[in-house]
This record gives structure tokens, sequence and C-alpha cells, in this order.
């Protein structure tokens, strides 16, 4: 598989407490050079983002982010925010107490009414597969496929685990055939980044694989 099949499938990810503009205007622009899917920023910097780089590139956020037990309003007020300021895509995460709890018909519904905010815009739910039993993660690809999303998300990767290969396996298998693969969390490698497209993923969100791009295209540069 070669690199650039694998950036255009890549949400170029900084999520980290202490991003500033200057590195988000970065990502933007590694963004862009790389033809990656999006870059995936906090919802504090989407309008500026989104005003840096107009229709070059799509802008990614985040909902509940990272723990997902803000309230349903609180969710959506969130995505109206994000989508009012520019934000072609939303990453939410859903509310793992109630999955734990076995109330699936209030995740259905909140992942439903975010996305009733986000229109025709992208929506990605978050499930956090490193909390979740199998069984959990089953019933919740038929969850996320029943509330409409259009894609299920493996991880925030900030809750002690990533993408695996056999979680991304088992929600291709399980979810509906409307509905994609995300894979989050971890992925560190082309190796890695590969083998989750071979196994169902349609997008990576992750920082590193443009990193790798960099330092392959700047040795190709200093070979000439």
């Amino acid at each position: 598989m070669e690199i650039k099949d694998i950036l255009m499938r890549c949400d170029h990810t900084l999520l980290a407490q202490t991003a500033t503009w200057e590195e988000i205007r970065a990502l933007c622009d590694d963004g862009i050079r790389f033809s990656t899917a999006s870059v995936c920023i906090p919802p504090c910097f989407v309008r500026q983002a989104k005003e840096y780089v107009g229709e070059e590139l799509p802008v990614c956020t985040v909902i509940g982010f990272p723990n997902g037990y803000n309230s349903t309003a609180v969710k959506v007020f969130e995505a109206e925010k994000a989508i009012e300021d520019g934000a072609d895509e939303i990453d939410m995460v859903i509310n793992i107490g109630a999955v734990k709890e076995g109330d699936y018909g209030r995740v259905q519904k909140e992942i439903e009414a975010v996305r009733r905010v986000c229109g025709m815009k992208i929506l990605k739910v978050i499930i956090e597969t490193c909390l979740l039993t199998e069984d959990e993660k089953i019933r919740l690809c038929q969850v996320v496929t029943d509330a409409g999303a259009d894609y299920i998300k493996t991880s925030t990767g900030f809750a002690g685990g990533g993408a695996t290969r056999e979680d991304v396996a088992l929600l291709r298998e399980h979810v509906g055939s409307a509905v994609k693969v995300k894979a989050a969390g971890g992925i560190a490698s082309l190796e890695d980044a590969a083998d989750m497209i071979r196994l169902g993923a349609d997008r990576l969100g992750t920082s590193r694989i443009v990193k790798v791009a960099k330092a392959l295209a700047e040795a190709k540069e200093g070979g000439k």
C-alpha cells in the first residue's frame, strides 16, 4: 500500500491539552501538503483553522471529549457551535456509563440528537473500545448504525488504550454497511496504518503518519 493511499485516510490529529495556535497552524500546513482526509483539532481552534485553510482541507473537531459524560444538551450545543465555527466533521464521545448500565436507548437518542444538529456534516461516534466488553462493542455497532452516524470510531486515545487490529475487524464485521470505521489511538507506523485499512478502517486518527511522511520526504530531498 502506497503512503499516499494511507495519508488520504488520515485525520491528522492534535488534541493535546497544551496545543497552541502555532502548532495547529503547522498541523494544517502539513495536512494540506500531504493531502490528509482532515485535521482533527480542539473546538477552540475550529474558527481560526477554518479561516486559515478555507476549502483546501476539511476541519474536524471533538465533542464531549474525552470522557463522554457531558449531558446531551451540552454535546448538542458543542456540535452546533463547532459547525457554526466552520467544522466539516464532528467526532463525538458516547456516554460510556450509560453503556455500562445497559441503557443503549439513551446512547442512541444522544447520537441521534447530535446527528440532527450535524445535518449533512460527517458524524463519527467514539465508543472507547478499551473500556468495553466484546458484547458491548457489538451492541454499539447496532446502536451507531441505527442512529444514522457516518462512522464508528474506536478510541479517544485518552483512556489508556487505542485502536487494535482485533477491534477494527470486530467493528467492521458488525456495523451496518452504510457505516464506516475509524481507527484511532496508537497508530504509530505505516505497517499499523496499512493493517488497519486492510481490516476495514476507512479513516485513521493519528499524528504520526504525517511525521513518517515528512521524514521520508526529507530523506528523499537530502539524497538528491
